[in-house]
C-alpha cells in the first residue's frame, strides 16, 4: 500500500504519527474526501480532482527531508561514540525506540543507560531509533549504524509495517536482511529482537502471521526474543500519549523493564 492509499485508508490521524507525511499529503487527503462527496456538483468535483493533481509533490525527496535530517543526526551520534571505550548497545528501531513525543532522556534506551550506570555495567547505549521507520527503511539505514563497533544489537522494527498493512513476506525478509548485515559486520554481537503485535483491525490472519515473524526470526537465527515490546503498556491510556500508540514517560519505564528482563543475563561486568 503506498502512502496515498494509506491516507485514504486510515484517515488524517496518520499525519500526527508519521513525520514522513507533509502538508501536501494533508491537502491531498482533504481534497480527495471533498471530491468524493456526493453532494458536490460533477464540475466542482472534477475541478477539485485537478487541484489534487497539481498539489502532488514534483520531487518525492522533499517528503523524506525529515527522515534524512534525523538519519544524518544519527550518523553524527555514531561518529561521536567512537571515542567511548565502553561496550556498545545499539537500539535500532522506530518511534518506540526514539521516544516519540518525549524528551531525549525519557526514551527506553536512555532509561536503559541509567540502569547500566547505576549497576556499574560498562555499556554505552546508543539510541538509533527513527520515527516513522519501516523494516524496509531500516534495511537501507543499517549500514550507517554498522560503521561503529557494537557488542549488543536490539532490533525493534515492524510496527509501522503492520500499521500500513504492508506485505508480511517483505517485512520478514527486511528484518532477516538487517540481522544478516549485523552478523556479517559484527559476528560476535549478541542480537535481541523485540516482538510486536498488529492492530486487530488488520484481521486475524494478518495479526497472527505478523506476530509469528518475530519468533520465527529468533528461532532461525538464534536470537534472543522479547515476545512483545509493549507488554503491559499497549492499550492502557494511562501509559500512552494521547495518540494511544506511543508510550508516555511511565510507559517507557515499563518498556525498559521488558527489555531489561531479556538483556540482563547477557551482560558482562
Amino acid at each position: 500500500m503506498d502512502r496515498r492509499n494509506y491516507l485514504n485508508t486510515i484517515g488524517c490521524s496518520a499525519l500526527l504519527c508519521d513525520p514522513g507525511f507533509t502538508e501536501l499529503d494533508l491537502l491531498y487527503f482533504c481534497l480527495c474526501k471533498l471530491a468524493l462527496m456526493s453532494s458536490l456538483s460533477p464540475i466542482f468535483s472534477l475541478s477539485l480532482c485537478f487541484l489534487v493533481l497539481a498539489c502532488q509533490p514534483r520531487d518525492r525527496q522533499s517528503s523524506l527531508s525529515v527522515a534524512d535530517r534525523e538519519a544524518d543526526k544519527q550518523v553524527k551520534v555514531t561518529d561521536d561514540s567512537m571515542n567511548d571505550d565502553r561496550k556498545r548497545i545499539v537500539c535500532f528501531g522506530n518511534s518506540l525506540t526514539a521516544g516519540y513525543g518525549l524528551e531525549e532522556d525519557q526514551s527506553f534506551p536512555a532509561l536503559l543507560q541509567q540502569r547500566m550506570d547505576s549497576l556499574g555495567f560498562p555499556y554505552h547505549v546508543i539510541n538509533a531509533g527513527l520515527s516513522g521507520e519501516t523494516s524496509s527503511g531500516g534495511l537501507h539505514r543499517i549500514d550507517w549504524i554498522l560503521r561503529q563497533p557494537l557488542d549488543i544489537f536490539i532490533l525493534e522494527l515492524g510496527a509501522n509495517d503492520a500499521l500500513r498493512g504492508l506485505d508480511l513476506t517483505a517485512t520478514q525478509s527486511n528484518l532477516q536482511g538487517i540481522v544478516e548485515k549485523v552478523r556479517t559486520s559484527h559476528p560476535q554481537a549478541f542480537i535481541m529482537i523485540a516482538g510486536m503485535k498488529a492492530p486487530p483491525n488488520m484481521g486475524q490472519t494478518y495479526t497472527t502471521e505478523f506476530e509469528q515473524i518475530f519468533s520465527d526470526l529468533a528461532t532461525e537465527n538464534g536470537l534472543a526474543l522479547l515476545p512483545f515490546l509493549l507488554d503491559g503498556v499497549a492499550a492502557d491510556p494511562s501509559l500512552n500519549l494521547p495518540d494511544g500508540i506511543h508510550p508516555n514517560v511511565a510507559g517507557q519505564k515499563i518498556v525498559m523493564e521488558n527489555v531489561w528482563s531479556v538483556l540482563q543475563s547477557h551482560l558482562d561486568r
